[in-house]
Protein backbone atom coordinates (compact mmCIF):
# COMPACT_ATOMS: atom_id res chain seq x y z
CA UNK A 1 0.00 0.00 0.00
CA UNK A 2 2.75 2.29 1.01
CA UNK A 3 4.34 1.40 -2.37
CA UNK A 4 1.86 2.41 -4.21
CA UNK A 5 1.11 5.96 -2.56
CA UNK A 6 4.63 6.67 -3.12
CA UNK A 7 4.51 5.64 -6.57
CA UNK A 8 1.10 7.52 -7.88
CA UNK A 9 3.33 10.79 -8.37
CA UNK A 10 5.08 8.90 -10.80
CA UNK A 11 1.51 8.05 -12.55
CA UNK A 12 0.37 11.89 -12.24
CA UNK A 13 3.83 13.87 -13.47
CA UNK A 14 3.36 12.75 -17.21
CA UNK A 15 -0.10 14.39 -17.17
CA UNK A 16 0.68 17.27 -15.07
CA UNK A 17 3.60 17.93 -17.73
CA UNK A 18 1.42 17.24 -20.67
CA UNK A 19 -1.50 19.37 -18.94
CA UNK A 20 1.16 22.10 -18.83
CA UNK A 21 2.38 21.92 -22.23
CA UNK A 22 -1.46 22.14 -23.54
CA UNK A 23 -2.04 25.37 -21.31
CA UNK A 24 1.48 27.21 -22.38
CA UNK A 25 1.18 26.42 -26.07
CA UNK A 26 0.72 29.84 -28.35
CA UNK A 27 0.50 29.00 -31.83
CA UNK A 28 2.84 31.06 -33.77
CA UNK A 29 1.43 34.58 -35.21
CA UNK A 30 0.05 35.41 -38.29
CA UNK A 31 1.81 38.22 -40.22
CA UNK A 32 -0.62 40.83 -41.35
CA UNK A 33 -0.57 44.10 -42.79
CA UNK A 34 -0.70 47.24 -40.28
CA UNK A 35 -4.16 48.53 -40.86
CA UNK A 36 -5.50 45.83 -42.14
CA UNK A 37 -6.92 43.47 -39.67
CA UNK A 38 -9.03 41.16 -40.89
CA UNK A 39 -11.37 40.47 -44.28
CA UNK A 40 -14.45 42.59 -43.82
CA UNK A 41 -17.30 39.58 -43.16
CA UNK A 42 -20.32 40.42 -42.96
CA UNK A 43 -23.94 38.52 -43.30
CA UNK A 44 -25.97 37.67 -45.95
CA UNK A 45 -28.60 40.59 -45.57
CA UNK A 46 -25.67 43.31 -45.29
CA UNK A 47 -24.02 42.37 -48.85
CA UNK A 48 -27.40 42.36 -50.37
CA UNK A 49 -28.04 45.87 -49.27
CA UNK A 50 -24.44 46.75 -50.07
CA UNK A 51 -24.28 45.50 -53.10
CA UNK A 52 -27.69 47.04 -54.53
CA UNK A 53 -25.97 50.37 -53.85
CA UNK A 54 -22.36 49.34 -55.40
CA UNK A 55 -22.65 45.66 -57.37
CA UNK A 56 -19.31 43.70 -56.26
CA UNK A 57 -19.05 40.37 -56.61
CA UNK A 58 -20.14 38.20 -53.08
CA UNK A 59 -17.80 35.18 -51.85
CA UNK A 60 -19.92 33.36 -49.53
CA UNK A 61 -17.77 31.21 -46.82
CA UNK A 62 -20.21 28.24 -45.31
CA UNK A 63 -19.10 27.06 -42.11
CA UNK A 64 -20.30 25.47 -39.20
CA UNK A 65 -19.45 26.10 -35.43
CA UNK A 66 -18.20 22.32 -35.03
CA UNK A 67 -15.83 22.07 -37.93
CA UNK A 68 -12.14 21.67 -37.31
CA UNK A 69 -11.22 22.11 -40.70
CA UNK A 70 -13.27 25.69 -41.39
CA UNK A 71 -11.38 26.56 -37.86
CA UNK A 72 -8.24 25.98 -39.61
CA UNK A 73 -9.16 28.09 -42.36
CA UNK A 74 -10.18 30.74 -40.41
CA UNK A 75 -6.60 30.49 -38.31
CA UNK A 76 -4.60 30.56 -41.52
CA UNK A 77 -5.94 30.97 -45.45
CA UNK A 78 -8.50 33.98 -43.76
CA UNK A 79 -5.33 36.00 -42.24
CA UNK A 80 -3.16 35.87 -45.18
CA UNK A 81 -2.78 39.59 -45.63
CA UNK A 82 -2.90 39.08 -49.41
CA UNK A 83 -6.18 37.23 -48.99
CA UNK A 84 -7.62 39.89 -47.08
CA UNK A 85 -6.50 42.86 -48.73
CA UNK A 86 -7.79 41.23 -52.56
CA UNK A 87 -11.22 40.11 -50.70
CA UNK A 88 -11.76 42.98 -49.25
CA UNK A 89 -11.25 44.77 -52.42
CA UNK A 90 -12.66 42.66 -54.42
CA UNK A 91 -15.59 41.07 -52.91
CA UNK A 92 -18.24 41.04 -50.59
CA UNK A 93 -16.99 38.51 -47.97
CA UNK A 94 -20.26 36.80 -46.58
CA UNK A 95 -19.62 34.38 -43.27
CA UNK A 96 -22.95 31.85 -43.05
CA UNK A 97 -23.03 29.42 -40.42
CA UNK A 98 -24.91 26.90 -41.85
CA UNK A 99 -26.76 25.86 -38.61
CA UNK A 100 -27.81 29.54 -37.60
CA UNK A 101 -31.29 29.94 -36.52
CA UNK A 102 -31.61 33.57 -38.46
CA UNK A 103 -33.88 34.21 -41.07
CA UNK A 104 -32.92 35.59 -44.43
CA UNK A 105 -35.31 37.41 -46.43
CA UNK A 106 -34.02 37.25 -50.65
CA UNK A 107 -35.76 37.48 -53.84
CA UNK A 108 -39.31 37.18 -52.16
CA UNK A 109 -38.71 34.66 -50.49
CA UNK A 110 -37.99 33.48 -46.50
CA UNK A 111 -35.06 31.21 -45.36
CA UNK A 112 -34.71 29.65 -42.30
CA UNK A 113 -34.68 26.21 -40.63
CA UNK A 114 -37.31 24.13 -40.55
CA UNK A 115 -36.52 21.54 -37.90
CA UNK A 116 -34.69 24.12 -35.13
CA UNK A 117 -34.63 21.36 -32.72
CA UNK A 118 -32.99 18.77 -34.47
CA UNK A 119 -29.68 18.04 -34.22
CA UNK A 120 -27.88 19.49 -37.32
CA UNK A 121 -30.64 20.71 -38.57
CA UNK A 122 -29.52 23.51 -41.38
CA UNK A 123 -30.84 26.80 -42.90
CA UNK A 124 -32.49 27.05 -46.01
CA UNK A 125 -30.27 29.63 -47.43
CA UNK A 126 -27.16 27.66 -46.89
CA UNK A 127 -28.65 24.33 -48.14
CA UNK A 128 -30.23 26.29 -51.31
CA UNK A 129 -26.48 27.72 -52.02
CA UNK A 130 -24.75 24.18 -51.54
CA UNK A 131 -27.47 22.41 -53.68
CA UNK A 132 -27.95 20.23 -50.55
CA UNK A 133 -24.51 19.10 -50.82
CA UNK A 134 -23.54 19.69 -46.80
CA UNK A 135 -19.96 19.90 -46.58
CA UNK A 136 -17.80 22.07 -44.79
CA UNK A 137 -15.94 24.50 -45.28
CA UNK A 138 -17.49 25.61 -48.56
CA UNK A 139 -16.78 29.04 -50.19
CA UNK A 140 -19.15 29.98 -52.95
CA UNK A 141 -19.07 32.21 -55.61
CA UNK A 142 -21.90 34.74 -57.10
CA UNK A 143 -21.55 37.93 -59.53
CA UNK A 144 -22.81 40.72 -59.08
CA UNK A 145 -26.69 39.52 -59.60
CA UNK A 146 -26.55 37.11 -57.51
CA UNK A 147 -25.98 34.22 -59.69
CA UNK A 148 -23.70 31.35 -58.21
CA UNK A 149 -20.75 31.16 -60.24
CA UNK A 150 -19.52 27.78 -58.71
CA UNK A 151 -19.24 25.89 -55.39
CA UNK A 152 -15.55 25.03 -54.10
CA UNK A 153 -16.19 22.59 -50.80
CA UNK A 154 -13.09 22.07 -48.56
CA UNK A 155 -10.48 23.51 -46.94
CA UNK A 156 -8.17 25.45 -49.33
CA UNK A 157 -5.10 27.59 -48.21
CA UNK A 158 -4.11 30.79 -49.48
CA UNK A 159 -1.93 29.79 -51.93
CA UNK A 160 -4.70 27.66 -53.38
CA UNK A 161 -7.19 30.35 -52.59
CA UNK A 162 -5.58 33.15 -54.43
CA UNK A 163 -5.96 32.13 -57.85
CA UNK A 164 -9.61 31.03 -57.85
CA UNK A 165 -10.50 35.03 -56.15
CA UNK A 166 -8.94 36.15 -58.95
CA UNK A 167 -10.63 33.65 -61.68
CA UNK A 168 -13.50 35.28 -60.56
CA UNK A 169 -12.87 38.77 -59.72
CA UNK A 170 -11.13 39.61 -63.00
CA UNK A 171 -13.44 37.84 -64.63
CA UNK A 172 -11.54 35.24 -66.14
CA UNK A 173 -14.74 32.45 -65.86
CA UNK A 174 -16.42 34.61 -68.30
CA UNK A 175 -13.84 33.83 -71.05
CA UNK A 176 -11.75 30.49 -70.14
CA UNK A 177 -11.99 27.05 -67.71
CA UNK A 178 -10.60 27.55 -64.56
CA UNK A 179 -8.30 24.63 -65.63
CA UNK A 180 -6.71 26.83 -68.72
CA UNK A 181 -6.93 29.38 -66.13
CA UNK A 182 -4.40 27.54 -64.03
CA UNK A 183 -2.30 26.42 -66.99
CA UNK A 184 -1.21 30.29 -68.15
CA UNK A 185 -0.46 31.02 -64.35
CA UNK A 186 1.90 28.34 -63.90
CA UNK A 187 3.25 29.06 -67.80
CA UNK A 188 3.63 32.57 -67.44
CA UNK A 189 5.65 31.61 -63.99
CA UNK A 190 7.64 29.20 -66.07
CA UNK A 191 8.21 32.03 -68.56
CA UNK A 192 9.68 34.33 -65.84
Amino acid sequence: MNLISKNKWLLVFPFVVVGFCILSFKPAPVKTTPGVEAINWMDWDKAVALNKAHPKKIFIDVYTQWCGWCKRMDASTYLDTSIINYMNKNFYAVRLDAETQDTFHFNDHKFYVQNPTQKGAVNELAYTLLNGQMSYPTTVYMDESFNRLTIFPGYHSASELKPVLAFFAENKYKTETYDAYVKSLSAAKTAN
